[in-house]
């Protein structure tokens, strides 16, 4: 049986040109070393770099490790870096309630933003289990 991807390397890059701000880590499902990434832009720019080397095998770990379903991961993930504030992709995966509460609080002042860049690859995977 071939293993689904739920995760792109061609995301990961796209994510990755926000890597100072740890966004590619945090899509892999590394959400300690992404708020390292955050608080020190990068590694001081030096893990940066180093994670464009480092895509690829932290995109197959992803996709061993998180599963596939009707909910697409990419589409997720875009929607919480661009929108994330207002909640769409909350919307999209179906929690309309929490959904329409980060649009009317800017994604509960920022704090529930930064729960899901923590947590929504796991929230994907409880999803597409169910």
């Amino acid at each position: 049986m071939i293993k689904q991807e739920t995760h792109s390397v061609a995301m990961g890059y796209i994510l990755w040109i926000f890597g100072f701000m740890g966004m590619h880590r945090f899509y892999y499902g590394k959400p300690i070393s992404g708020t390292l990434y955050f608080f020190t832009l990068g590694l001081l720019g030096i893990g940066w770099i180093v994670d464009l080397f480092l895509i690829p095998g932290m995109d197959r770990e992803a996709d061993l490790r998180f599963a596939p379903g009707p909910l697409d991961y990419n589409l997720c993930w875009l929607l919480l870096v661009f929108l994330g504030p207002f909640g769409i992709h909350r919307m999209y995966m179906g929690k309309w309630f929490t959904g329409i509460l980060y649009l009317l609080t800017v994604g509960l002042f920022g704090l529930g933003f930064l729960y899901d860049l923590w947590t929504l690859n796991e929230q994907l995977t409880l999803a597409n289990a169910a």
